[in-house]
Formats: C-alpha cells, structure tokens, sequence
C-alpha cells in the first residue's frame, strides 16, 4: 500500500469509532460491477454494499434521476406534501402488490417502523391486552443495531453491555415450523424473520418452511413480517424471496437496494390494516418519503424491471452456484445460495474466512467474510456471464490455495 492509503487508514483509525474491521482497500470509484481503489486497481465487487448497490456502482439513469430531483427540491418534511411521494407510493405498490406504504431511510428504520406498528395493531385490532404483545423472533436473525433490534439478538457481539433490553420477544430456530407453531399465544402479534438469514451465513430454511408458516401466521391472526431488506428487489433472482414459495407476507420491508445505493431510503410495505392503524403524529421521520428519496428509488425500481436485472440474478446466479460446487477444495465445508446471494463455508481447520478474502483482494475480487468460516458472494444484479466466470477462476485458485 502506498503512503496515501495507509495514511487515510490511519486517519480513520484514529479518529472513526472502531465499530467496523473493513478489509485494507481504499475505494475512490465504481462503475458497474466494478470498483477502484486509490492506487488505480480494479476490483470485481462481490458484497454490492450487502445487497444495496444491486444495480450497480453509480448506475446512469438513478443518478440522472438524482441530480434532476437534487437541483429541485430535496426535502420539506412531512408537513407538507411533496410532487414525488405519491408517485413513489403508486409504483412500489404496483410492483410488489402492496396496500399502504410507509417510507423511512434505513433498514433498521424499517424494523422499528414495524414493530410499533404490529404491536398497535395487536392491542387496537387483534385485541390483546395493553403491554402484552409478543413478536416472535429467530436465532442467529439480523435486523439491524437498534437498541430494541440488538435485545433480541442472539449473537453475543451485538448484545454485550447494551442492555438493559425491551421485553415482548421470543427467539425460536430458523426453518422450523413446530417450533413456531409451539412459539404462537393469544398475545403473539407477529412473527418477523429473514426469507434467507444473509448475516449468519446465507442460511436457506427447508423447502416448505415458508408455505407452512404462512398458514400458522393466519390460522392465529399473527403478522408475518418478512425483512426482505437484503433478500428483495431481485437479489434472490426472484423481485421478493417469498415468490419462491408462492406466500404474501402481511408486512414486507424493503430497503438497501431501493436505492441502487445513491441514497439511505427504505420501506413498510402492508397487504392489510396494520399500518392503517397509524395517526398523524404518532410515527414519522423528517427524511422518510423525501422527494430526493422518492425520486431516486423510483429510478432504482424502474431500472430493475427494465434492464431485466432480476431475471439476469436468477440466470447468473445458478451459473455461479453451479460453478463454486464445482470448485474441488478441502477447504470448502458447503455451498448454498439463491440467486446472487451466495456463500462459501470453510471448514474450521481452513482457517478464518477473513485471510482468503485478504487474498482474493489480491486477486481483484472484494468479498466479506461472516461468522468466522464463511465468505459471502453478492455481486451487483448487472453481472455477465463472463465476469461470473472471471470470478470464479480466482475463486478456485484461492480456495485451493496453501496458506500453511
């Protein structure tokens, strides 16, 4: 690394809160699927943000639509209506088949945003007693850092010290039915769980799993919430990760990618009266549904279905898929995914996944490693045939590889 970089990783050292380890690599571009750093290398970008530039680094008609938007008007507030929100409400629910729609600008916003919902709904509509609601949560589940998200966390890194924790959670496995079925009270206002748990490791639940909790959930007048924040807007090869099982969720959150990675916007999406519950002045935000927000996702959801962005995850991610099982290594514990959301695991005395995404740095690939043993691979949604096979060359070379 040249001065440079290792002077701006030093000044960030020492001045930035020291809540993330990013790998050593200072990005100044992006372009596609493709990224630079401050020396002029290139690098395939195989984490897309977590999913929030799925349309690509600094994709040309989001960011058209950005600056048009940004030399109008970008924010007023909620206390006034702005010629962008109606517009963004009228295509989201169009494109996902939602009723109301309720804008934020995080993920995390957008968890919050719902469990004050469906507990309103709980004690205003389902009729459980005030102070009673329960939500049932998942292990190894990832919602965001929160205080009230990190309470019912199961990872011991993002719970130690922060406590004390709001009650009205109870964490069941993920992917199993019983125990949801085992889990449900007269209290219980909602069940709310990742289609695929991308933090833990790219964790894809039993085929059957979600048509099954989706017939407990309405059997027990309980809200299925799905945080499609990572999986939606294409990433899985289908527009929302539930099509895979042919459910509807009750609620759904969007996010990262509703963007394409301009802007901080998220959403809750309801298919019945949960969010009708809401009053003016009981729930808001001064940036949520902002028109420079409206403007940009509108641009990053029209950009999806036009340029055929979720039917190309589905086709390269099966190309990828295809190619890591093919990838004959010792190292490799097991592969899964759907669509561009993908993951490697390694087994133990591989070694941490850390050190082989050091060395695929090397070898012009950006990935992120989670969980110790496990390397996640999600390029943006733009991804050709011939950059999956590019990367998939130094993918094997680098699994293979002696680190001993």
């Amino acid at each position: 690394m040249s001065a440079s970089v290792i002077d701006l990783i030093a000044t960030e050292a020492r001045f930035g809160a020291h809540n993330y380890a990013p790998i050593g690599v200072v990005l100044s571009r992006g372009e596609g699927v493709w990224v630079w750093d401050t020396e002029g290398n290139r690098y395939l970008d195989c984490l897309s943000a977590y999913s929030a530039v799925s349309q690509g680094h600094c994709h040309p008609k989001i960011l058209a639509a950005m600056v048009e938007q940004a030399h109008r008007l970008t924010l007023t507030s909620r206390a006034f209506h702005n010629d962008q929100l109606a517009l963004f409400y009228e295509e989201i629910a169009a494109l996902t088949g939602s009723h109301k729609v309720l804008p934020m600008n995080s993920g995390a916003e957008a968890v919050e945003s719902a469990i004050k919902s469906v507990r309103k709904w709980g004690y205003e509509v389902k009729g459980v007693p005030d102070g009673a609601a329960e939500i049932i949560v998942c292990a190894n589940n990832f919602h965001g850092r929160t205080l009230a998200i990190v309470g019912f966390s199961t990872d011991p890194e993002t719970r130690t010290h922060f406590g004390p924790f709001a009650p009205g959670f109870r964490i069941i496995p993920f992917g199993d039915a019983a125990a949801l079925r085992d889990a449900i009270t007269p209290n219980t206002v909602a069940f709310l769980v990742e289609p695929i748990q991308g933090e833990a490791g790219v964790i894809i639940p039993p085929a059957g799993y979600f048509t099954e909790v989706r017939q407990l959930c309405t059997a027990n007048n309980v809200m299925l919430v799905l945080d499609e924040i990572q999986t939606g807007l294409g990433r899985t090869g289908k527009l929302l990760a539930e099509q895979h099982e042919g459910i509807e969720a009750d609620v759904t959150l969007l996010g990262k990618a509703l963007s394409g990675g301009f802007y901080p916007v998220s959403a809750v999406l309801s298919n019945n009266d949960v969010l009708g519950t809401l009053r003016p002045g009981q729930h808001g935000s001064t940036f949520g549904g902002n028109p420079l927000a409206c403007a940009v996702a509108r641009a990053a959801m029209r950009v999806l279905v036009e340029e055929g962005m979720i039917e190309n995850a589905a086709r390269q991610g099966e190309r990828f898929l295809e190619g890591l099982k093919n990838i004959r290594a010792n190292t490799i514990r097991e592969v899964r995914g759907r669509g561009l959301m993908l993951a490697v695991e390694l087994h133990p005395e591989a070694g941490r996944a850390r050190r082989y995404c050091e060395a695929l740095q090397g070898k012009g690939i950006l990935a992120k490693d989670t969980h110790e043993q496990t390397i996640r691979i999600a390029p943006p949604l733009v991804i050709t045939s011939d950059e999956v096979d590019w990367a998939l060359e130094r993918l094997a070379t680098t699994l293979t590889q002696d680190f001993s």
